[in-house]
């Protein structure tokens, strides 16, 4: 495992990319705190890696973020890499949606990340040092019909990552969003579309966090994997945003 480095505090840590930012950064020697809704993955998870003690509590709640750092607190802890991956999406048309649910998607996806980013940023600017790795998407680059408010929420992410990136670097800070395509969690089915993804377009979790690792390592403030979602990120810079609106709008979540 090598040298025992800081605590790394991962949202959303019970599947997907959270998962496997755990088991790469435990690899790297990280202690971990582990963040997430269900807390009987949590469990098994911490109890795997050896390394890691569970949190399990709903970011999206009022209050959620000043009761998990409390408990950081509490434990004599201070967290020198964040990892906000907590989020979720919702496919289909805006006005036929869940008002709550949307909200609740915008308390976890924004209202939670700047939050945790917040709470962690004063104690990294005092030891001149620590990482903050937000996870955006590929959707952060144009507005989604179909999926509107997750589109727009990982605009704000990516956004809030590159102001944060250039305001704390000069305070040995690194500051990375992680802006991932299609990828095969369990994101698809909680959003509503379920496999209209076709496998061959979707990359796997364990490439993708090595990528946001590296690429924090290097203090890149965005971070794009592969190179597919390379291109498709600089759609902006070769179409009109009006006809980016009608590509995204043409895709069936």
């Amino acid at each position: 495992m090598g040298e025992t480095k800081g605590i790394a505090l991962i949202s959303g840590a019970s599947a997907g990319l959270g998962d496997e930012f755990a088991r790469q950064l435990s690899q790297r020697g990280h202690r971990l705190v582990l963040v997430a809704r269900r807390k009987e993955r949590l469990d098994a998870l911490t109890k795997e890696l050896g390394n890691a003690r569970a949190v399990a509590i709903d970011l999206s709640q009022a209050g959620a973020v000043a009761k998990l750092m409390a408990d950081i607190d509490a434990a004599g802890e201070h967290v020198d890499l964040l990892v906000n991956n907590a989020g979720f999406g919702l496919a289909g048309r805006f006005d036929e949606q869940d008002p709550a649910r949307l909200r609740q998607m915008i308390d976890l996806n924004c209202g939670a990340l700047t939050e945790l980013c917040r709470a962690v940023a004063p104690q990294m600017v005092e030891r001149r040092s620590g990482a903050i790795l937000n996870v955006a998407s590929t959707a952060a680059f144009q507005p989604g019909p179909g999926m509107a408010v997750y589109f727009a929420t990982k605009a704000f992410v990516m956004s809030l990552s590159e102001a944060l990136h250039e305001e704390l670097r000069r305070n040995g800070i690194k500051v990375s969003a992680l802006c991932p395509g299609p990828t095969a969690t369990e994101f698809g089915e909680v959003a509503g579309f379920g496999k209209s993804i076709p496998k061959f377009a979707m990359a796997t979790a364990a490439p993708v966090v090595r990528a946001g690792l590296k690429g924090l390592d290097r203090n890149r403030a965005v971070v794009i994997p592969g190179m597919l979602n390379k291109i498709s990120g600089q759609g902006h810079r070769l179409l009109p945003r009006a006809a980016l609106r009608r590509i995204a709008g043409a895709i069936k979540f």
